[in-house]
């Protein structure tokens, strides 16, 4: 790209911002906290070699983090709303009836005790016990993009249940009475992309959310598909057969493999084998209803076939395998938005304790990410087409998204 092209998109990116931005405007009612809040998200975007309270007001050229630190703590301004119009905002340029609704969480490192819900948890960044908070997100996911549309903090069992501690951190009271857990929030995530008329086909997630019966029978109630990671031990049922393991009903059953890509990873097509198997998966939503079915989906390794991945599926009669390879693909889309989120768009970099300004900081953050995206997305569909090569026995072409970054002359 020579000078000519990259100041264009530098133009091009800033004037999407202003209208970006006037889209968000009104949930501040003030003047000053509206221009610091306007700031602050171009900030989130700039070149800030850490985008906490302290760098943000210095890139600024405040004196003193007073106002930036108001914005998250003083301000009288509803996160929730912010979050609501971040997800019109994607919806209006991705929505799509096919779109694949992810749920994942992910975790941001702490070294004390202070932050809401920190304690020593999983984390999926380093896949080890770490002293954390966890959060879990549900991200919009097409073919050509996605965005993070919502997100659940969740407090654990050394938080929930504990009042004194709760209301130090300004924990509201319906989520200090008890332990929400994971697929418990993602059902709330879920259920509130669908009050607001967003439109998908499937939810796609791994074994953590997979495994919940109750977040199934909730998509089936509603006519939602899902293409869902369980694991090994997880019970079906299929004809003839009764109840068993998953894993032992894929190794009693001659299973007919297909290869096919389930999209492009960072070391290229992400190649597996994979089938498909008529069952019944146990759900309190009862039967299936009419026109639609369940299914069992295998992967295999082909470097090693003995390493198998199972997935419950809900999908209407006559779903491919084609499909549903692509909606499995589509799952790791989420994994994309996290690093971005995180590396360019400061949604980790935070130094907040307290839930209401950890939670205003986020919305800002997915607020400044779905910008990225979006406007990357429309750079992309303004450019020549993008050449994905396939292998030659893959009959369908790989997901091939645009890169979220934006030109690195830009400076908000």
């Amino acid at each position: 790209m020579d000078r000519v092209d990259v100041w264009r998109d530098v133009e091009r990116w800033d004037g999407c911002f202003e209208d970006f931005f006037a889209l968000l405007a009104g949930l501040w009612c003030r003047v000053e906290p509206r221009l610091t809040a306007r700031s602050y998200v171009k900030a989130l975007l700039g070149p800030v070699e850490r985008k906490n309270t302290w760098q943000i007001a210095a890139h600024l050229g405040h004196a003193t983090p007073d106002k930036v630190k108001d914005l998250l703590r003083k301000t009288t301004w509803e996160w929730s709303q912010l979050r609501d119009r971040v997800r019109e905002f994607v919806v209006c340029h991705l929505g799509d009836p096919d779109a694949v609704l992810v749920l994942d969480e992910t975790a941001f490192l702490k070294k004390g005790a202070m932050s809401v819900g920190v304690a020593p948890q999983y984390a999926g960044i380093t896949g080890q016990t770490e002293n954390c908070q966890v959060a879990v997100f549900a991200a919009y996911v097409t073919p050509y993009g996605r965005a993070l549309i919502d997100f659940a903090l969740y407090l654990g069992k050394t938080w929930a249940g504990d009042g004194g501690r709760c209301k130090k951190a300004g924990v509201p009271r319906q989520r200090a009475k008890a332990v929400a857990t994971k697929p418990e929030l993602g059902r709330r995530l879920v259920e509130r992309t669908r009050c607001a008329g967003v439109p998908f086909a499937f939810v796609a997630a791994d074994a953590v959310y997979g495994q919940d019966r109750k977040l199934r029978a909730a998509l089936e109630r509603h006519g939602k598909g899902y293409v869902m990671a369980v694991p090994c031990d997880e019970t079906v049922t299929t004809h003839g057969r009764g109840a068993e393991r998953v894993d032992t009903l894929a190794a009693a059953l001659p299973l007919v493999f297909e290869r096919r890509s389930c999209g492009a990873g960072s070391k290229g097509e992400r190649y597996y084998d994979w089938a498909l198997v008529e069952v019944t998966w146990p759900s309190p939503a009862g039967p299936t209803r009419s026109g639609w079915d369940h299914r069992l989906l295998v992967r295999r390794s082909i470097s090693d076939p003995t390493e198998l991945a199972y997935f419950a599926v809900h999908a209407r009669t006559g779903t491919t395998i084609t499909r549903l390879v692509q909606v499995a693909g589509l799952r790791w889309g989420v994994e994309d938005c996290f690093e971005t989120a995180k590396s360019d768009c400061g949604l980790d970099q935070y130094e907040v304790r307290k839930w209401e300004p950890w939670h205003r900081h986020i919305a800002l953050a997915i607020a400044a990410f779905a910008f990225v995206s979006i406007s990357a997305t429309r750079t992309a569909r303004l450019s020549e087409p993008r050449q994905t090569a396939t292998a030659p026995d893959d009959p369908e072409p790989a997901i091939a998204w645009p890169p979220l970054t934006p030109p690195n002359t830009w400076h908000p």
